[in-house]
């Protein structure tokens, strides 16, 4: 009995440590123009994303400063997508998507 309770804590600890994962953004599109950019990141249907905002906001200010706009800031809030079904009907894969409003510097006097 404690053996067999002994296995199930195991269990039920690597059930719940085992899907957190880290994910890093990278950018997937945007508009000079606009001064948008968007960065996104993916994940599997048993992980738990961890993802790093504040590295995200730096790389969509690197885009950003390409353009000649001084920083960027995430606005809109996000947009989460299935890009791949289950066999049964579940979401095996999911990506999320956030839009980065570029802002100041000599493009946003134009």
């Amino acid at each position: 009995m404690v053996y067999e309770k002994g296995i199930r804590r195991f269990v039920l600890c690597l059930s719940l440590s085992g899907c957190t994962v880290k994910k890093e953004m990278f950018p997937v599109g945007g508009s000079k123009a606009d001064g948008t950019v968007t960065m996104a990141y993916s994940f599997g249907e048993f992980e738990k994303p961890i993802v790093d905002a504040q590295k995200a906001k730096e790389v969509a200010a690197q885009k950003c400063k390409v353009w000649g706009y001084a920083d960027a800031d995430p606005f809109g809030g996000q947009t989460t997508n299935c890009t791949q079904r289950g066999g049964f009907g579940s979401c095996s894969q999911t990506e999320v998507r956030v839009q980065y409003q570029c802002i100041g510097g000599k493009a946003s006097e134009y």
